[in-house]
C-alpha cells in the first residue's frame, strides 16, 4: 500500500489491486498494513452513498466526543473528494486538499478527527465507501458550507442538500477540534 501524506495527518493511499481475465480485486482494509502505514484504526460503522453526476456531498464532519477518522474510496464511478483540516493548532489548519478517487484509480483517503470531508461526483452513480471510526451521532453531525473553504468546485450547478447549504461558513465556524 502506497501512502502519501497530504495534509498534517491525512493520507492518500493506493489500495492493494489485482486485475485478471474475470475483473478486479481490490483490498480496501487490511488492519496490519495501515498499522505499519502509521494508521491507527478502528473500524465502528460503515456505509455508503449513491449520486449522480454533479451532486456535492459535504463538507462533513462530527463534532466531540463523537469525532470520527474516515478511510473512503471510491468502488463505481469517479468523484473528486475533498478535505480541510478543521484542527485549531494544526499546523494545516483551513488548507484543503483534493484529489479524484475512482473504481479506476484504487485510491482512497485516510480522514484523521477534525477534518471536514466532501466530494463532487464526476460520473452518475458514483459510490461513496466510508469506514468510519465511531458510530453516527445525530447531534454531533455537521459541517461546514462547501463554497466557503477556497476551492473552486468547478460546476455551475451542483446538486447540493438544503441541509449542506444550511452550514455556516468555515469563516464563521468555531472549532472545536
Amino acid at each position: 500500500m502506497v501512502v502519501k501524506h497530504i495534509l498534517n495527518g491525512a493520507m492518500l493511499l493506493a489500495l492493494p489491486s489485482s486485475s485478471d481475465s474475470r475483473g478486479t480485486f481490490v483490498k480496501t482494509y487490511h488492519d496490519t498494513n495501515f498499522r505499519n502505514s502509521g494508521i491507527d484504526f478502528t473500524l465502528k460503522e460503515s456505509y455508503f452513498s449513491l449520486s449522480k453526476k454533479d451532486v456535492i456531498r459535504g463538507m462533513h464532519f462530527q463534532t466531540p466526543p463523537h469525532q470520527h477518522s474516515k478511510i473512503v474510496f471510491c468502488p463505481q464511478g469517479a468523484i473528486l473528494d475533498v478535505i480541510v483540516d478543521l484542527r485549531k493548532n494544526s499546523p494545516t489548519f483551513g488548507q484543503y486538499f483534493a484529489h479524484e478517487l475512482s473504481a479506476q484509480n484504487h485510491l482512497a483517503y485516510f480522514i484523521p478527527e477534525g477534518f471536514a470531508h466532501g466530494f463532487k461526483s464526476l460520473t452518475d452513480d458514483a459510490i461513496t465507501y466510508y469506514l468510519v471510526s465511531s458510530q453516527y451521532s445525530q447531534p454531533n453531525d455537521t459541517g461546514v458550507r462547501f463554497d466557503t473553504i477556497g476551492f473552486d468546485w468547478g460546476v455551475q450547478e451542483p446538486i447540493i442538500s438544503a441541509r449542506d447549504l444550511s452550514f455556516v461558513s468555515l469563516n464563521d465556524f468555531e472549532s472545536p477540534f
